[in-house]
């Protein structure tokens, strides 16, 4: 890419980070070419389509996420690693408000743009979630695709503003139906 045209790129992206992190997913396409000072068709270039220019936003991120759940993975305590990296996960993806739902559909859809880092996060989470299963800490009834719909879940919670007071209480309650040895969590051959 020539300086110029990464120049661009990279101030469009700071600029839609900037727009996408208060006004959310929603923000118009045509005021983040505007508050860049590109025009539509530059905008349009380097991101044709809004998950493509989501995909961008959030590739950092969840790269970064990634590599948090391959170092947790060295934590001798699963279930805290597994613990610490949905919280971790839940406020990255909180960070971008309205992208659970571009995020959950990207799942399913294999032509989106937001598909494959979607689906690396997922997998991530995964490797700690079954990390936890074998040893016991964790539910045995999970997958990856139920710790995604969790994070998800979570995340958009923190958007509802009346909601917002109870988040930690409701991780909490989310935590002690994930995992098997918590106080307050149900061992799974106690449970009904």
């Amino acid at each position: 890419m020539r300086s110029d045209a990464r120049k661009n790129y990279d101030h469009i992206l700071a600029v839609a980070r900037d727009l996408l992190s208060g006004d959310g997913a929603d923000a118009s396409l045509r005021d983040i070419a505007r508050k860049a000072g590109v025009g539509d068709g530059t905008l349009h270039r380097h991101f044709p389509t809004r998950e493509a220019l989501l995909e961008a936003l959030l590739r950092t991120s969840f790269d970064a996420l990634s590599a948090r759940a391959d170092e947790l993975a060295q934590c001798e305590a699963a279930d805290e690693a597994l613990l610490t990296w949905v919280r971790e996960a839940i406020a990255v993806t909180h960070s971008y408000q309205g992208v659970i739902a571009p995020m959950v559909a990207a799942i399913a859809d294999e032509n989106s743009a937001l598909h494959s880092s979607c689906v690396d996060l997922r997998q991530a989470g995964a490797v700690l979630l079954k990390r936890a299963q074998a040893r016991e800490l964790a539910r045995q009834d999970m997958d990856g695709n139920d710790l995604f719909a969790l994070i998800s879940a979570l995340a958009w919670l923190a958007d509802q503003p009346p909601l917002v007071p109870r988040a930690d209480h409701l991780f909490d309650i989310i935590s002690d139906a994930i995992l098997l040895r918590r106080p307050g969590g149900v061992p799974e051959n106690q449970r009904v």
